[in-house]
């Protein structure tokens, strides 16, 4: 078990700081092609808009520490957070729901640097299955139970109408999808174990137009 391992399961990375990571890990490959080997937390943090000081806090949860005077390596830094964050392994998924939101999702096709790779998605609607969408086939709904089990199979993905979701995450579940990423507004009601990640469109268009009028005053 490597020490990024044993950071997670013994100490809980708070959610905030997992936002910021992929960050660093972007930023970081990026000053990679420009060749520098070495860089500072100040560095970083003037880079990226944010408290130094917290961006030694964050990389330190990969277990990985800079040098005084020295500052990071560019490469470890690099691969310490792709190990960290699971990007630098395969992490199969299962979509369901192929409109045009799951579609998208399907064509778009950085997800697979990110360590996430959708395999197959799953409809009711005729019209939808047996369709390729981004080198990806959408089946009949009922194969689902069939496949998660066979695949072990472990990340859903739901982008499902709203009133069809709790009905299709329970589905999941019993399947033994281990977690869930919600494209929905639906607030799903589940076992504590299964992790549930919500990305709410409406959400997220409701703070940004809220935002928007209040810059407006």
């Amino acid at each position: 078990m490597s020490n990024s391992e044993i950071n997670k399961k013994n100490n809980p990375v708070p959610e905030p700081t997992l936002r910021r990571l992929p960050g660093y890990l972007f930023f970081l490959q990026k000053i990679k092609e420009e060749g520098l080997l070495n860089i500072s937390a100040p560095v970083i943090g003037k880079s990226l808009n944010c408290d130094p000081t917290q961006v030694v806090k964050d990389l330190a949860c990969t277990g990985i520490k800079g040098k005084p005077k020295v500052g990071y390596n560019t490469y470890e830094l690099i691969h310490a957070l792709e190990d960290f964050l699971g990007f630098n392994r395969t992490n199969e998924a299962f979509l369901v729901g192929a409109g045009n939101l799951g579609s998208a999702l399907m064509a778009y096709q950085e997800h697979q640097s990110l360590g996430l790779k959708i395999i197959a998605a799953f409809d009711v609607d005729n019209n939808k299955i047996g369709k390729l969408i981004g080198g990806i086939y959408v089946l009949e709904y009922n194969k689902l139970f069939h496949l998660t089990d066979r695949l072990n199979v472990k990340i859903g993905i739901l982008t499902t109408p709203n009133h069809a979701a709790q009905d299709v995450a329970e589905d999941l579940v019993n399947c033994g999808i281990k977690a869930i990423w919600n494209f929905t507004s639906a607030n799903l009601v589940l076992p504590d174990k299964i992790i549930v990640q919500n990305t709410s469109m409406s959400s997220y268009a409701a703070v940004l137009l809220r935002r928007l009028t209040d810059s407006e005053y």
